[in-house]
């Protein structure tokens, strides 16, 4: 893999045909299909990457080999904007070669174009508006303190929950949207601690699935790969495991 050489830039994505593969998904959902017109993007033999500048974060598809040389021509080209990737699974170990990384996490990107069947309790889910933000956010800081979504993030574009007896949350979660595409992405979805283990989760889920589902014809979601339980749960409502990915930071340099 040659570190030291930066492909040319491309102004479609779209044009090798990794979209339609297996493992390609994120790009398929995750890029817009039209160029927006501040997108840096290149690609190479076997892999395209794109770079969220706001983020500082450069997204590859395809090869782990060809990503990572994408990763790493970004980075060495734009060494003030390129601080993060997420590329196919042992992009990681390919950069480390040539760069210090830094917090590691191994990802899933899953997603379905499919209804699931009805969950018991999913009669349950109510929409939730601005005037619940306040609760929402007491929710998730006690029983979800690393939530990737909060109330009043950009990009939201429903919050749900359920409620106990009491009238309390006892659930919730969002449909938010990837940055550059705007594809509907799940997050932010979480139980009460004391409650786990009776299908609250799991009908949020279904609901906010089925809701995106119906809306944009399929529902996107990231799962941290070593969650057995979201294994299963996501697996039993129809999302398909292709992607496996991996995100790093890139160190101090």
């Amino acid at each position: 893999m040659q570190s030291t050489t930066f492909p040319p830039r491309t102004a479609d994505l779209f044009t090798q045909g990794l979209e339609d593969r297996p493992g390609s998904a994120l790009l398929r959902f995750g890029a817009a299909r039209r160029r927006p017109a501040d997108r840096l993007s290149w690609s190479g033999p076997g892999a395209v990457a794109w770079l969220d500048g706001s983020r500082g974060h450069v997204w590859s598809v395809g090869k782990p080999v060809a990503a990572a040389g994408l990763v790493l021509g970004a980075a060495q080209r734009l060494p003030d904007d390129v601080k993060e990737f997420t590329g196919p699974r042992g992009t990681d170990t390919l950069v480390a070669r040539h760069l210090p990384i830094a917090d590691v996490v191994d990802w899933v990107f899953r997603w379905t174009p499919d209804e699931p069947p009805v969950h018991p309790g999913e009669e349950r889910v109510v929409e939730l508006g601005e005037r619940h933000h306040e609760e929402l956010l007491a929710f998730l800081r006690e029983h979800s303190p690393a939530h990737s979504t909060g109330p009043g993030s950009s990009g939201i574009s429903l919050w749900a929950g359920i409620r106990g007896e009491d009238g309390r949350l006892v659930a919730c979660g969002a449909l938010s949207s990837l940055r550059d595409s705007g594809a509907p992405l799940m997050a932010s979805v979480a139980t009460d601690a004391r409650q786990r283990g009776q299908g609250l989760g799991a009908a949020l889920t279904s609901w906010l699935t089925r809701y995106a589902v119906r809306r944009h014809g399929f529902c996107t979601l990231w799962q941290l790969a070593d969650n057995a339980p979201a294994e299963r749960l996501y697996t039993r409502l129809g999302y398909r495991n292709e992607d496996l990915c991996v995100a790093a930071r890139i160190a101090a340099r």
